[in-house]
C-alpha cells in the first residue's frame, strides 16, 4: 500500500471515530475550557491530592485493560493523565478509547504521583475539544522531509522540539532588541509599507495597483527615507522593526519577505552606530541565548569584544593583491579569474572589486568585522569621507560570513543627495524622490543610521544554515 492509501485509511478511521464520538454525545469541536494553568504551570505548582483542570493535545496513549495512561501536550510541555473506568464510568471510558493521537481534550481531576514517581492527574471528567482528522507527524520520524517542514510548519512544530525552541528564542530576541532600544530612549515608529516610490536601497520592488487612487504602488524595499523624514521633523532617535520586500531570488540567505530593524540617531555617526550594534547584539546573545560564542571549529562565531574594524580596500588588498587598485580592466579580470571569480569585462572597477569581495572575502569573516570606508558608488545615501571623496563613511557588519548590519553617517546635504539621485536615475526624473529631497531642504541633522537583518542574526544565534529555518512561513517554489 502506498503512502496516499495509508493516509486515506488513517483519515477514514479517524472520521469513523469522530462519528462514533458524536453519536455518544461528544461534540467533535468543542468550545473554551477553563484551565488551572498551562501544563508547565500546573507541574510547577504541583500539590498532591489537589484538583486541577488541564488541556492539551494527546501525545501518547497506552491502554491497560480498565485503565488508560496518556500524555497531554501544550506549548509549555507535557503532563501525564490517568483514566480509570471505575472513576469516569463505563460510558466515558469507552468513549475515551475512541480518541486518537493529536486530539485536543480537557480534563478535570486529582493530582497524584505514580509508583514510578511521575506526576499525574487522575481524571474524573473529560471533554473533547477538537478531533484531529489527520495523524500527527510521527510517521515522518521527526519530520526529516524538509519540504514538509517548510510547507506544513505546524507539523514541524508538533514534531520538532528544536524548531519550537528556535522560534521561541526568535520572539524573545525581538523583544530583547525592543527593550534595549526603549531603554536608550529610541522611539518605535511605523512607516508605510506601500509606497508611491520605492527607495532606501538598490533592489527590485514588488509592484501592485491601488484601485481607490488608480495608481501603482510598491511594497517597500526599506523604510529609510521615511525614517529620515522623522529626523527632519524633530524625532532624535527612532527605530522601526518590521518587514521589507524585495522581488529577487530565493537562497539559503535570501527570502523576498524579511524582517529588518532600522535605527536612526540624530547627531550620531558611524562610530556611535558601531558601539550601539555591538552592545545590542551582545545583549541579545547573552540575554536570550546565554552565551557569546556560537558553533565550533571553522564556523565558530565569537561575539566577545573588541570587534575588528578594517577598511574595505585593506581587505581587498589582503586577498587580491596590494596592487589591485592600480590594475587596468584586463589586469583585474585576469586577477579575479586566478581567484576563481568570473567577471564581465564591461563591469566597472567598483563592480569587479565588489564581486571579488563578495565571492572571496565576505564568507571568510566569521567573527564580527566592521568593514569600513566603502566605495561611494555602493552606498548612495551615505556621507563622503572627509579625507577621501571616493569613499563613504559607512560600515558593513559581517558575522558568520554574512552581512548582518550596514551602518552609515547619513548624507544630509540635499544638493549632494540630488546629484547622486540623478546619477543613479540615469536621466529618468521620475525615479527621483522629490518629496524626500524637499524634506532634506528643511534641514536634517547629522545622524548615524543602520539596518539590522533580523533573520540572518537569528540564523547565527540559533546556529542554523538556512534562512527558512528561522522564518515560520518562508516563501517556497510552487508545488510541481
Amino acid at each position: 500500500m502506498n503512502d496516499t492509501n495509508d493516509d486515506n485509511a488513517f483519515r477514514a478511521q479517524r472520521q469513523a471515530n469522530l462519528e462514533a464520538l458524536a453519536a455518544r454525545g461528544y461534540t467533535p469541536f468543542g468550545g473554551a475550557f477553563a484551565r488551572s494553568g498551562s501544563l508547565a504551570e500546573v507541574n510547577a505548582a504541583f500539590t498532591e491530592d489537589s484538583e486541577a483542570r488541564i488541556a492539551g493535545r494527546i501525545a501518547t496513549l497506552r491502554t491497560m485493560g480498565k485503565s488508560i495512561f496518556a500524555h497531554l501536550q501544550d506549548a509549555s510541555g507535557r503532563f501525564q493523565i490517568y483514566v480509570r473506568k471505575e472513576t469516569v464510568g463505563d460510558e466515558a471510558f469507552q468513549a475515551f478509547k475512541l480518541l486518537d493521537l493529536g486530539d485536543h481534550i480537557g480534563v478535570h481531576g486529582e493530582l497524584f504521583v505514580t509508583r514510578m514517581g511521575e506526576r499525574t492527574l487522575k481524571v474524573k471528567e473529560w471533554t473533547l475539544l477538537a478531533k484531529a482528522l489527520q495523524p500527527p507527524p510521527a510517521k515522518w520520524h521527526g519530520l526529516q522531509d524538509v519540504e514538509i517542514r517548510y510547507r506544513q510548519r505546524y507539523l514541524d512544530l508538533m514534531a520538532n522540539t528544536n524548531a519550537c525552541k528556535v522560534f521561541r528564542q526568535r520572539s524573545e530576541a525581538i523583544k530583547a532588541i525592543r527593550d534595549f532600544l526603549y531603554e536608550r530612549k529610541f522611539l518605535e515608529v511605523e512607516t508605510p509599507m506601500m509606497q508611491a516610490m520605492p527607495g532606501g536601497a538598490a533592489a527590485t520592488p514588488f509592484k501592485t495597483h491601488y484601485e481607490a487612487l488608480n495608481t501603482d504602488v510598491y511594497l517597500r524595499i526599506a523604510p529609510e527615507l521615511y525614517l529620515k523624514r522623522l529626523l527632519v521633523g524633530g524625532f532624535d532617535r527612532v527605530f522601526e522593526l518590521n518587514r521589507n520586500f524585495r522581488n529577487e531570488g530565493l537562497s539559503r540567505y535570501h527570502n523576498p519577505e524579511f524582517t529588518m530593524c532600522e535605527i536612526y540617531e540624530a547627531y550620531g555617526n558611524v562610530q556611535s552606530m558601531m558601539a550601539l550594534v555591538t552592545d545590542l547584539i551582545s545583549h541579545v546573545a547573552q540575554t536570550v541565548y546565554g552565551q557569546l560564542v556560537f558553533g565550533e571549529g571553522d564556523t565558530q562565531v565569537d561575539l566577545t569584544q573588541p570587534w575588528r574594524a578594517i577598511p574595505y580596500r585593506d581587505l581587498v588588498r589582503e586577498r587580491a593583491g596590494t596592487d589591485w587598485f592600480e590594475l587596468d580592466a584586463a589586469g583585474r579580470a585576469a586577477r579575479a579569474e586566478s581567484l576563481g571569480v568570473a567577471v564581465d569585462p564591461d563591469w566597472s572597477a567598483v563592480d569587479c572589486t565588489q564581486e571579488v569581495f563578495e565571492k572571496c572575502i565576505e564568507k571568510t569573516l566569521q567573527n564580527p568585522t566592521f568593514v569600513t570606508r566603502l566605495p561611494k558608488e555602493l552606498v548612495p545615501l551615505a556621507k563622503t569621507c572627509t579625507d577621501d571623496p571616493e569613499s563613504v563613511d559607512v560600515f558593513e557588519l559581517i558575522i558568520g560570513g554574512r552581512e548582518i548590519a550596514p551602518g552609515y553617517e547619513e548624507l544630509n546635504d540635499p544638493l549632494e543627495q540630488r546629484r547622486r539621485f540623478e546619477e543613479q536615475a540615469g536621466g529618468d526624473a521620475s525615479k527621483i524622490d522629490e518629496d524626500f529631497l524637499l524634506a532634506l531642504e528643511h534641514g536634517m541633522p547629522p545622524a548615524g543610521g543602520m539596518g539590522i537583518g533580523i533573520d540572518r542574526l537569528i540564523m547565527i544565534l540559533s546556529q542554523v544554515d538556512a534562512i527558512r529555518d528561522v522564518i515560520l512561513f518562508p516563501q517556497l517554489r510552487p508545488k510541481t
